[in-house]
């Protein structure tokens, strides 16, 4: 394995280069008109960004945020996270600590300054909160898609349990048509009702974590998960294909009396997040079954090593020998008989990170003491964070050119994370093996001008 260690006048002359156009510069303010997305071309390929319910609070990204930064204009989806299935197999939203919030949903009202629009959000209008500004954000970016991510590693808790039968597979499917495709909010006050956020989502992502396989804390994994994840799969396809021709029906009856084309049923995105882990793609996961109903899979792309272990390594490697990477997950999903066209990448917006190394050297395969402290959960932190220690001159910058990773280390403290040269490394790679795309968890760890997505947009577009 070849690495290259910089000191940090060779850490000063990069910056230097990505200023010359390799990469974004980091100086650059906010996108302004055409590069906001007037004119700006969506992208050939996938390009798939989480943005986190949770984020408009104590991180304040908000969803302006994605178009001031010219993020909105280089995505083809947004990934709204989460979406949760209650312990009676349903979809639901409420205001439940730890379980649901309607109120970023949907209720939380937006002043001028802070919505889309440049219009503050009323009393009485039925949908606000991040859902109206993602419907604005849509009208300001015409073809960007938002789908609805349902569970997530915290709220996967009940879907085994939802997916054990045909009637509570579509029961489920059912409501969770009804609740995002729909748009059938609960009502709380003014907000929600029948069809508030109707045309609002363009699809579902599955986020169960895992089938078959162990979770979080209390949540539910069967054997028999595998057989029942491909039959929801399923459902899902046939629910979504069946709402989008009776959609269609009702309007072409509401204007055959009128000189319009006839109406083409809307075709809803089916996607999923699925593993790395060959233990785990083989316990849940009939692949070539599976892929026949799905547009496209997001591949575990990231966490291949975490803060919680007790010797330091790479978390999002391309390339790793006798460990995984992103290639093996590639090639074990292609393996296994699923498109490479259908295969999306996922890349991390954050690095894994450890206190208390010892054993000098560059610091990684060393043994450390605790997940590093950091802004939010210690042994996690926001790209934007990690390059103001890359640019502080107390880190030392590390790369295996390559395998394709970087960390930072500073004798003492790792974090292993990509930078704008790995992502672009990265979308050569989906490129020149014609996978779908790329994925981005999440939205809010990218700088304020959109630094890692441009990268990666440059990277796909061969810029």
């Amino acid at each position: 394995m070849r690495r290259r260690t910089l000191s940090r006048m060779t850490v000063a002359a990069c910056a230097f280069t990505l200023l010359a156009g390799i990469a974004p510069t980091a100086t650059a303010t906010a996108a302004t008109g055409d590069d906001r997305g007037k004119g700006h071309h969506r992208p050939a390929y996938r390009s798939v960004g989480y943005f986190t319910q949770w984020g408009v609070h104590g991180r304040d990204f908000q969803v302006k945020d994605l178009d001031t930064s010219g993020t909105a204009a280089r995505l083809t989806h947004i990934n709204y996270a989460f979406g949760n299935v209650s312990a009676d197999g349903k979809c639901f939203t409420g205001n439940v600590p730890g379980e649901s919030d309607a109120w970023a949903d949907y209720g939380r009202p937006l002043d001028a300054a802070g919505s889309v629009d440049g219009v503050a959000d009323t009393d009485t209008q039925p949908l606000a909160g991040n859902f109206n500004q993602l419907r604005e954000l849509k009208a300001e970016h015409p073809g960007l898609k938002v789908m609805i991510s349902l569970g997530g590693w915290s709220w996967s808790t009940h879907f085994s349990d939802a997916a054990r039968t045909a009637a509570s597979r579509k029961a489920l499917v059912a409501s969770c048509v009804d609740l995002y495709i729909k748009g059938n909010l609960p009502v709380d006050g003014a907000r929600g009702g029948e069809g508030a956020a109707a045309g609002l989502f363009d699809g579902i992502d599955i986020d169960w974590k895992w089938p078959g396989s162990e979770g979080d804390a209390g949540t539910v994994f069967r054997p028999e998960d595998r057989e029942n994840f491909t039959a929801l799969v399923h459902e899902f396809r046939r629910q979504l294909d069946a709402h989008a021709k009776s959609t269609a029906k009702s309007t072409a009856k509401s204007t055959a009396k009128k000189a319009v084309p006839k109406s083409v049923p809307k075709h809803y995105d089916l996607s999923a997040f699925v593993p790395t882990s060959p233990a785990k793609i083989d316990a849940g996961f009939d692949v070539r079954r599976i892929m026949r109903d799905f547009d496209f899979v997001n591949l575990q792309g990231y966490d291949f090593h975490f803060s919680g272990e007790k010797t330091t390594a790479q978390q999002s490697a391309l390339y790793a020998k006798n460990d995984f990477s992103v290639d093996r997950t590639v090639r074990d999903w292609i393996r296994r008989g699923a498109p490479a066209r259908k295969l999306v990448v996922g890349m991390p917006f954050y690095g894994q990170g450890w206190t208390g190394v010892t054993g000098g050297g560059d610091g990684l395969g060393r043994p450390a003491a605790a997940p590093a402290p950091a802004t939010y959960a210690n042994g996690y932190e926001d790209y934007k964070a990690l390059k103001k220690l890359a640019d502080s001159g107390t880190y030392t910058l590390h790369r295996d050119v390559r395998n394709g990773h970087a960390w930072l280390f500073d004798g003492t403290t790792l974090w292993t994370y990509d930078d704008p040269q790995v992502l672009r490394a990265k979308a050569a790679y989906v490129r020149e093996r014609g996978l779908g795309g790329a994925m981005f968890w999440s939205l809010d760890g990218d700088t304020d001008n959109g630094e890692l997505i441009r990268a990666v947009e440059r990277g796909l577009n061969r810029r």
